[in-house]
């Protein structure tokens, strides 16, 4: 019979809320994105703080989150999408647009009083 009283299943195996609650040291990616992880990039949470009430993960939780995203996103395109559009072609369309019909020459608008 197999020993379970080892130490990755004993009672007594430490539980170190640092460990788990701690992530590492975030990096700035841009003025509003930080990553924690490797290839985990978000939003700087100190931008969202006023409307967003923000939640604290356990790090293995985050990663198994960032790790299901391909999978939910994939679900997500089976059961409800026609199209999938990159957003990159989105932003060329409309920057085509706003180069074929550049802004009119007309009389600037005021502003209104305040």
């Amino acid at each position: 019979m197999k020993d379970v009283d080892g130490p990755e299943h004993s009672p007594s195996y430490p539980y170190r809320y640092a460990e788990q609650y701690s992530p590492p040291e975030p990096a700035r990616v841009s003025d509003v994105a930080i990553t924690t992880f490797e290839h985990v990039y978000e939003v700087d949470p100190r931008l969202m703080q006023r409307w967003v009430l923000q939640q604290t993960f356990p790090n293995w939780d985050s990663l198994r989150i960032m790790a299901s995203r391909q999978d939910h996103l994939d679900w997500m395109h089976r059961h409800f999408a026609n199209t999938v559009v990159n957003g990159s072609v989105l932003l060329a369309e409309v920057e085509a647009e706003d180069e074929a019909n550049p802004p009119s020459t007309a009389a600037p608008q005021q502003e209104a009083p305040r």
